[in-house]
């Protein structure tokens, strides 16, 4: 039981860390209102952000031993810990724009 409790873990984590944030290249509200889109960053987006964030640390963690003698231990940081830092904490309120393109 507890392995295969392991495995639904570690599929949903893969499954919620591969999973990009919805990213909107339009400055116009997403929903039609700006408080909409406010409060749906503010509810949805902002959380999966932070779960994105800690998710990608703890993989980060986990994958070492597998990038340190890559030398890729930088970019696999980068694209899962910075990236969603950076739109989870970095962006406007109800600015949907990936921050890959915002620059920020």
């Amino acid at each position: 039981m507890s392995g295969r409790l392991t495995s639904v873990v570690l599929v949903l984590t893969l499954a919620l860390v591969a999973m990009p944030v919805p990213a909107v290249a339009q400055s116009e509200p997403v929903t039609g209102d700006r408080a909409t889109d406010m409060v749906l960053d503010v509810v949805v987006l902002r959380p999966l952000g932070l779960v994105a964030t800690v998710l990608g640390t703890a993989l980060t963690v986990v994958a070492l031993p597998f990038t340190i003698p890559s030398g890729s231990v930088g970019a696999s940081a980068h694209a899962l810990i910075v990236r969603p830092a950076e739109y989870t904490f970095k962006r406007p309120l109800g600015d949907f724009s990936d921050s890959s393109e915002g620059g920020y």
